[in-house]
């Protein structure tokens, strides 16, 4: 009873059960590592079996002590070093571990695919198991030849290894789990085996390197990863408020980057020369996606995050009928205009009777039918402006072909949209006969309309500048108005970044024509 109510006896103790600890972090560290290559369902077992038979191992070493201390008579000795049992044990223990540590940094610096199929070469329990109890043996050489110097008593330095032990051995899971999912903290920790490694083979050379300067090294690169990992939790909370539709969209979109054919590398020219057969993992480097093919990809992503009136007909540009003008005035009208299909209206654009194709109509006319009546049997899909463009895809499939009318919450009219405009929301634009295209490229310049699209334009121009979430724009001009404060005059220039606007043509009421550049040089003929 004495021997327990000596305070010196606890504080021995907890000494020893902290120094364990401390030190056995490393070895829960190559643990976490090593149990990696064996099946998920042997994980555990070997843990437990590893750490129990460290155990074991530990008391038999506590009680072959004396002879454990006696190791440090020199076996090899010369002119350059001289080595002892004990200093042999650390040099082999070191060479080990940085070999290991080595050969594990090798595989994931490299990045070598892992075969995730039923067939994967896992490593066998036992010489896992084996490895685990070697390395115990190494970590806990130093830890015990120091517990003798701190307690020399047997009973309290068994009773410490036993409860350090246990410790660990509930700590292991947590730890291998945490380190086997945090890729980065598995090359942290194989750094830090190197630097184990070398302070083994230093000290088996008699070059001690202070505890300290190990400690407060592993302890500093802790705490960056630590910051490290809190910035990456941190990127994936802001990332997570993000829908899935636009990081899967950025995604695509950063692996369609073009790639420059002609840059290859050493290491991969070489494997050209070697590999007879096509290797289609590299074939990225020789094969890109051509321009079509980025537009469309990026049109088709950004589909769902356009708004319709990006795509509709706007208002001013709708070609409709009046069945109140004469018959021959409509005849004309039906033969000039290249569009195959038109809303009939009565007095004015809100006053839909229906949508007809315009040989049906000029048909009819010559028939002498009451045009009225033959409009109103073709009734017009109306749908609202703030519909969005996958469920307008649906209601366009239904059609048949035919237009939908555009309406806002009062039943105005704001625009038609048809199949072909979806068409050229992904593909680009198909303009008619009549039509002169949206956006001319002009050297190191391009003059746009400026109803032009903006989701197109801000495509073709490769940036991501013009289109603002805050913001509802659908064209250029609406862009540009809100930008100024008011409608620009012609002869303005408007600075968005990195771009000049330069308005070319506007009237009291619109901007009809703009000269886009990267700098502020205009030709005074614009």
């Amino acid at each position: 009873m004495e021997f327990f109510l000596d305070p010196s006896t606890w504080i021995g103790l907890l000494t020893l059960i902290t120094l364990e600890v401390v030190l056995g972090i490393d070895n829960l560290i190559f643990i976490a590592i090593l149990t990696k290559k064996l099946p998920p369902s042997h994980r555990d077992k070997a843990r437990t079996i590893g750490l129990s038979l460290a155990l074991l191992m530990r008391l038999n070493l506590l009680l072959l002590i004396s002879w454990i201390v006696t190791l440090t008579t020199p076996i090899i000795q010369n002119k350059y070093f001289v080595l002892s049992g004990r200093d042999l044990i650390l040099l082999s223990g070191g060479l080990f571990l940085i070999f290991k540590a080595t050969i594990e940094l090798h595989e994931r610096l490299e990045n070598y695919p892992e075969n995730n199929t039923n067939s994967k070469n896992y490593a066998s329990l036992w010489a896992v198991v084996i490895q685990i109890i070697v390395l115990d043996a190494v970590f806990s050489l130093d830890a015990i030849i120091t517990a003798v110097g701190i307690v020399n008593n047997l009973p309290i330095m068994m009773t410490a290894v036993i409860i350090s032990m246990t410790i660990m051995s509930f700590a292991s899971k947590f730890l291998t789990n945490y380190i086997n999912n945090h890729q980065t903290v598995i090359v942290l920790c194989l750094s830090f085996l190197l630097m184990i490694g070398f302070n083994l083979v230093a000290g088996a050379f008699q070059v001690h390197i202070p505890k300290g300067y190990l400690y407060t090294t592993i302890g500093f690169s802790i705490m960056i990863e630590l910051f490290n990992q809190i910035s990456y939790n941190n990127f994936i909370k802001n990332q997570s408020r993000r829908s899935m539709r636009q990081r899967t969209a950025e995604a695509i979109l950063r692996l369609m980057v073009k790639k420059n054919p002609e840059k290859k590398n050493e290491q991969q020219k070489k494997i050209d020369r070697n590999n007879s057969k096509p290797n289609f993992s590299h074939t990225y480097i020789s094969e890109t996606f051509k321009e079509e093919e980025r537009y469309m990809m990026n049109g088709v992503l950004t589909l769902a995050m356009r708004s319709i009136k990006s795509m509709m007909t706007p208002r001013g540009e709708i070609s409709w009928v009046n069945i109140e003008n004469n018959i021959d005035v409509i005849r004309s009208q039906l033969l000039a205009t290249p569009h195959s299909l038109f809303p009939i209206c009565k007095g004015e654009l809100d006053e839909i009777v229906g949508v007809v194709r315009a040989k049906e109509l000029l048909f009819e006319i010559e028939k002498n039918v009451n045009l009225t009546e033959f409009s109103s049997k073709n009734p017009p899909i109306i749908i609202p402006d703030t519909l969005d463009p996958i469920n307008l895809l649906k209601i366009l499939r239904k059609s048949k072909g035919k237009l939908a009318v555009i309406t806002n919450e009062f039943g105005v009219v704001q625009g038609l949209i048809t199949p072909l405009d979806i068409l050229e929301a992904i593909a680009g634009e198909f303009p008619d006969e009549d039509e002169t295209p949206d956006i001319i490229s002009e050297n190191d310049s391009w003059l746009v309309k400026g109803g032009t699209d903006l989701h197109s334009l801000q495509q073709l121009l490769n940036t991501k500048t013009l289109i603002k979430k805050e913001e509802n724009h659908a064209s250029l001009a609406g862009l540009l108005i809100s930008q100024k404060g008011q409608l620009p005059l012609p002869g303005e220039i408007i600075y968005i970044p990195p771009f000049y606007f330069h308005i070319v043509e506007a009237t009291e009421y619109r901007i009809n024509l703009v000269r886009i550049k990267k700098n502020i040089t205009f030709k005074k003929n614009n």
